[in-house]
């Protein structure tokens, strides 16, 4: 979907997630992955929510687990901690510098 058509009010930001067949041939870890990296973004998501709104943006994500382990889930939430700051200061205008009077 474009992200010209997602919803700025309640929704700025779509989210999705993977975990590969190949480094998980379980059905259940891929899913016990794709369950702790929805529960880290859930949990941390709602300052990167507020700081789009402010900003009139929207996102589209995509989340792919890379790691041939499952981690713990204070690891996968740090990480998670980790990309929230990224994007959300992805869009922050750039700091003029200071103005030099001679």
């Amino acid at each position: 979907m474009p992200v010209d058509t997602l919803p700025v009010g309640k929704y700025p930001v779509q989210v999705g997630f993977s975990a590969s067949t190949r480094r998980f041939p379980n059905a259940t870890d891929r899913n016990r992955v794709k369950r702790l990296t929805r529960e880290a973004w859930r949990l941390q998501k709602q300052e990167l929510y507020e700081q789009l709104q402010a900003q009139s943006r929207k996102l589209a994500v995509f989340l792919i687990y890379t790691d041939k382990n499952i981690q713990p889930f204070s690891t996968v939430q740090s990480k998670i901690s980790v990309i929230l700051r990224k994007l959300a200061a992805t869009g922050e205008p750039p700091v003029p510098p200071p103005a030099t009077h001679s």
